[in-house]
């Protein structure tokens, strides 16, 4: 599918020239304080594991108590991901060794590795987004029928989606999403593989560095499941079950953030992204991750003033961004395709169904 040249859109870094002398400068002023949050997040869930690891003395009447600190650990995976993503955007330090090792320790839970990332995520995705070469896009309906394809499309939130394999991939999509771009690159590393939404290649010595990393995430992983005696009530309250919720929580976000937009063949961050409007607990929580918009537009940008830029794309720019309650915003994932039959077109797996992706009516309510 060729995406068509449309002379309305307009590329980030205009808005960003545009804004920029509107926001504060100490929004761009790295904040070290940030690391504070990630730490905190893991020192929870080494007290979770070592909490789990003594529930073989609780009496079986009192283990539903350990649920709420299941709940706490998973929301600090979120959290993990949220503060490690701005760690590596340059917002909270820019000594690149200390970013490296802590990113490490922040994305090990997420089975990610920190050079992988910044090449899915900061390099790839960013420069472009939703477009065709983007790997967190759609699939497209006329891409083969691959099995990364078929477990997306079982998973993904769409009016077709089977509620029991949606709430499997609930726990599950993010691990996929990893597992599709880990193999492209370690087993392949070009960009003809098919089985991922657009594959990318990275140098000789991240490839190294990639499977370096992941053989160190794996001991580390393999260590938690040992201190806690490879015992299935210790690992499923302990370790699977705040993994779950937290790839869970993390996946609902990234659900919402490109899936219901139009590709674009000009990064317009406007057109091809989406914002969710969120309870405040959740924002502060999760480090205003729902002004992904915003995000795009200001990359390096202290989360903390992301606030500022919404109210500047709700005054300049309200027609074009798309901001949607995140209830809305679900109950319109459920209610669309999830293949892009064209860049302004969702369809499902047969290739029947056509339905418009702009959402430009529903996100001015």
């Amino acid at each position: 599918m060729k995406v068509s040249t449309d002379q309305t859109l307009i590329h980030q870094k205009i808005y960003a020239k545009e804004l920029r002398s509107l926001i504060p400068p100490e929004a761009f002023i790295p904040d070290p304080s940030k690391l504070v949050i990630l730490f905190i997040n893991l020192t929870i869930l080494i007290l979770g594991w070592m909490i789990a690891a003594r529930l073989d003395c609780w009496s079986p009447s009192l283990l539903w108590l350990y649920l709420p600190l299941s709940i706490i650990m998973g929301n600090s995976v979120v959290a993990l991901l949220f503060s490690t993503h701005d760690l590596m955007h340059g917002s909270v330090i820019k000594n690149a060794r200390l970013t490296y090792i802590i990113s490490f320790l922040g994305l090990t839970m997420l089975w990610m590795p920190p050079t992988l990332w910044k090449a899915v995520h900061n390099r790839v995705h960013h420069n472009h987004t939703n477009d065709l070469g983007d790997p967190d896009r759609n699939y497209l309906y006329e891409q083969s029928s691959t099995w990364g394809k078929w477990i997306q499309d079982l998973f993904v939130p769409s009016s077709e989606v089977n509620p029991i394999w949606f709430t499997v991939g609930l726990t599950s999509a993010w691990g996929v999403h990893t597992f599709r771009n880990l193999t492209s690159v370690l087993f392949f590393n070009r960009e003809s593989v098919d089985y991922v939404p657009a594959a990318f290649t990275v140098s000789a010595k991240d490839r190294r560095a990639i499977a370096g990393e992941l053989l160190m995430m794996i001991i580390i992983h393999l260590s938690i499941l040992a201190y806690l005696e490879f015992e299935p009530l210790k690992l499923i309250l302990g370790y699977f079950l705040p993994i779950g919720i937290g790839y869970g929580g993390i996946i609902f976000y990234i659900y919402t953030n490109h899936l219901l937009c139009r590709m674009t063949s000009v990064n317009d961050p406007l057109i091809n992204s989406m914002s969710l409007r969120v309870y405040q607990i959740f924002d502060l929580l999760h480090l205003n991750f729902s002004h992904h918009t915003e995000h795009h537009i200001f990359p390096g940008i202290n989360s903390d003033y992301y606030f500022i830029v919404r109210d500047l794309l709700e005054t300049h720019y309200s027609e074009q961004f798309n901001l949607l309650d995140a209830g809305e915003a679900w109950n319109l994932l459920l209610q669309t395709p999830r293949h892009y039959k064209d860049e302004n077109t969702l369809t499902d797996w047969s290739g029947k169904k056509s339905v418009p992706c702009s959402t430009s009516d529903n996100s001015k309510s």
